[in-house]
């Protein structure tokens, strides 16, 4: 067995201005961009001399730009930058929740993903069924959600709320039974993005001591945060993204 996680290869990822602040890049939002650009390719076709129409082509943006690199198993990766760097979109291409515009992403191993909180539940549905919807798309079974589920809940302190709709939860209550969620269920390859943003101190120390373990028991960690006191007491080794572009990879401690 290969000792690589993750190998990202020329990987870039370009968007459409007005499309950045939509929440998701999704399948649907995919094919209302290939339609759009269809009928932009049409239009100027009819219109050749059209200035309007031509301008279109340029209102984008390269949120990632020809990224290389490898993590080896068990290894724990900071990614940092300023806002717009790149990092959460790095780390929802790597969680498959949106394709690249070209190069590719080889992931070897079950993932567990805790991104911007409103991702990875249903709203409608309880923080019960979340947890074995969850762990259902993980691939694992109801016996083995069975064993982590009051680990889980304990975790995440929403043991009178389990049964509540999500969608009634503080973003408190969400981002930490999403954490929950993501690091108790045993993937091999967790990423988190900006995990300490939401949450008090009480649970930004608990999130960093349980990354921790996970990262002792061998498994993959890839964080993204603004925390530097953070990434160089979790993270050997830390990605500096600049305009979409890596800058430096290297060790944690002199980033």
């Amino acid at each position: 067995m290969s000792d690589i996680a993750i190998r990202v290869e020329h990987l870039s990822k370009r968007y459409r201005i007005g499309q950045l602040h939509r929440p998701h890049d999704t399948l649907r939002d995919s094919i209302a961009d290939f339609g759009l650009r269809i009928a932009d390719w049409l239009s100027r076709r009819a219109n050749p001399k059209s200035k309007i129409q031509n301008s279109k082509s340029d209102d984008t943006i390269w949120a990632l730009r020809d990224v290389s690199f490898e993590v080896k198993r068990g290894e724990v990766v900071g990614i940092i930058g300023r806002n717009g760097a790149g990092k959460s979109t790095l780390l929802k291409i790597l969680s498959r929740i949106t394709e690249p515009t070209s190069g590719r992403a080889e992931i070897h191993g079950r993932v567990g993903s805790l991104l911007e909180v409103g991702t990875g539940f249903h709203p409608e549905l309880t923080g019960r069924e979340n947890i074995y919807l969850n762990g259902a798309i993980l691939g694992m079974r109801k016996r083995e959600i069975d064993r982590k589920f009051d680990e889980i809940v304990a975790f995440a302190e929403i043991e009178k709320f389990i049964d509540t709709p999500v969608k009634r939860y503080s973003s408190g209550m969400y981002v930490r039974l999403a954490f929950a969620v993501a690091a108790h269920l045993e993937p091999e390859i967790l990423l988190v993005d900006e995990v300490l943003a939401v949450g008090d101190a009480a649970f930004q120390k608990k999130c960093l001591g349980k990354m921790g373990d996970v990262a002792k028991e061998g498994r993959t960690v890839l964080f993204v945060s603004h925390n530097m006191a953070a990434i160089t007491s979790l993270c050997q080794r830390a990605i500096w993204l600049e305009e979409g572009k890596i800058k430096e990879d290297g060790s944690a401690e002199h980033s």
